[in-house]
């Protein structure tokens, strides 16, 4: 958002309820908790014995695996354009 207002939201996660406050929409806000549900969901359907926090982990540490994966790709990608530019 462009003009400074913060947004509040009260999202469910794993069936805990968590209020979140960002400069994004709305609409963006409830996306991210949307996908950290269904990360956890999907790592909690195969290891059902996990606890919550190791749950948890498990998905901050699957999230940054992907967020690196895509940084290296744009990373490629940028340095395939820019050699191309040459």
């Amino acid at each position: 958002m462009s003009d400074g207002q913060r947004n509040k939201i009260t999202v469910d996660i794993y069936g805990q309820q968590y209020v979140i406050v960002g400069d994004e929409s709305s609409n963006h806000i409830r996306l991210v908790a949307e996908m950290v549900d269904e990360k956890m969901r999907e790592i909690s359907f195969k290891n059902p014995s996990l606890s919550t926090t190791k749950l948890a982990v498990l998905t901050a540490v699957n999230t940054i695996h992907d967020y690196v994966k895509l940084k290296e790709d744009l990373e490629q990608l940028q340095n395939d354009i820019k050699q191309l530019k040459e």
